[in-house]
């Protein structure tokens, strides 16, 4: 049996994909530094569940005592808040958890990962192009997109993949706080703040967690062992 590891586990983008790998019949692992919401995703599902600080070395380091064969770097965070008023704690957090957070997970995993492992890293449309208040985001998925790039050139001869997943607005807690802080700052309502929020997928309509599970059953597959270094825009075609 396969194993995976998905940080992030225990919401949204994570524990869709947790889910799904383990109905396909993977032996699922799942950490985050919260444990009810481990548990909570992890009830009712064949899923292992581990406390871990992506940031943290040891934290990440403790996390590899068996090999995966598939590793998907999901633990994320943001803030949209305009450059001239984010905090340098902010830079440096929304760094370390997006982009030093990639890096060590992946650093971990190369160092006993089987041929044809998988190493797939959950980005954001912010890796693609810039946006207005989301400097920050947008720096460190940009740097998280420059990581899976090089490293799908170093580890190609030994088999493996490395790919990133990179969703426009995903229907998580993310996005409704997105939600909410717009109806908060222009007094609108749901709808309207949702349409602002999707305005750039064409489509008009929040990504579900489902679809980027999906995405990373496929990467994880036969079918995609071909596919390198590549950055899959699940956006409806926005650009």
């Amino acid at each position: 049996m396969r194993r995976v590891l998905v940080t992030g586990g225990g919401t949204g983008i994570g524990r869709a994909i947790a889910h799904s790998f383990a109905a396909a019949g993977y032996d699922v692992t799942i950490a985050g530094r919260r444990r009810e919401p481990l548990t909570e995703a992890a009830e009712g599902h064949k899923i292992t569940t581990r406390i871990a600080d992506v940031t943290d070395e040891a934290s990440v380091a403790a996390l590899f005592d068996k090999p995966y064969d598939v590793v998907i770097a999901n633990a994320g965070s943001g803030i949209a808040s305009k450059l001239a008023d984010t905090t340098l704690a902010q830079w440096n957090t929304t760094l370390s958890v997006n982009l030093t957070g990639t890096f060590l997970t992946f650093r971990e995993a190369l160092r006993e990962m089987p041929v044809q492992g998988r190493l797939i890293a959950i980005a954001s449309t912010a890796s693609l192009k810039g946006g207005a208040n989301i400097a920050a985001y947008a720096a460190a998925k940009h740097g998280v997109l420059g990581l899976v790039r090089s490293l799908a050139q170093e580890v190609a001869k030994r088999g493996l993949t490395c790919n990133a997943i990179c969703p426009g607005f995903v229907d998580t807690d993310m996005a409704d706080t997105a939600i909410t802080g717009l109806m908060a700052r222009f007094d609108i309502d749901r709808e309207r703040a949702t349409k602002m929020v999707v305005s750039g997928n064409p489509q008009g309509r929040l990504i579900d967690p489902s679809e980027v599970a999906d995405a990373a059953l496929w990467l994880a597959s036969d079918a995609a062992k071909s596919v390198n270094g590549h950055a899959l825009s699940l956006s409806g075609g926005e650009v």
